[in-house]
């Protein structure tokens, strides 16, 4: 879980996206930033919130977002999820991990009763100034945007 709270500085990173090209959060001072964690492309969950996102994207940049997917993916995998859904935002290839690391979004989990490590969905909504403005860690998946919106009084 996330050590991270509203009004900490957010991390900065530097990643490659699914055109590989390097994108760093400094690159997007002056927009408000969605920074979303996700456990893996093509997942049923993981496809219903970076759609929803997408289908949302035009409204969220009127108003001022950029919205970054980020999962311990390879490049290739980002480029084939982003194609098949037409995905209009970055997605950052993390196979490294340090950009999950750096976000509290890599951790334990438990499934089955088991117990192992793997991505903690999480979105962070970050202000023009590299604030953490919202901590999302109970993602609603199919209506990610409007539970973005709605805590944040923008709707």
């Amino acid at each position: 879980m996330t050590n991270l709270k509203e009004g900490d500085n957010a991390p900065e990173f530097t990643g490659l996206n699914q055109n590989e090209k390097e994108i760093k959060l400094s690159d997007f001072k002056g927009k408000k930033v969605i920074l979303y964690f996700y456990p893996k492309d093509n997942t049923p969950g993981c496809t219903a919130e970076s759609c929803n996102l997408n289908e949302n994207y035009d409204d969220l940049t009127k108003k001022g977002f950029e919205v970054i997917g980020v999962s311990p993916d390879k490049i290739s995998s980002h480029q084939k999820f982003a194609a098949k859904y037409n995905l209009a935002f970055n997605l950052i290839a993390d196979t490294e991990k340090e950009i999950l690391d750096a976000y509290g979004a890599w951790g334990e989990k438990k499934l089955y009763g088991k117990t192992y490590m793997g991505v903690l969905r999480t979105t962070f909504v970050i202000s023009e100034e590299g604030i953490i403005e919202k901590v999302f860690t109970k993602v609603q998946t199919k209506d990610h945007t409007n539970q973005i919106l709605s805590e944040m009084d923008l709707v």
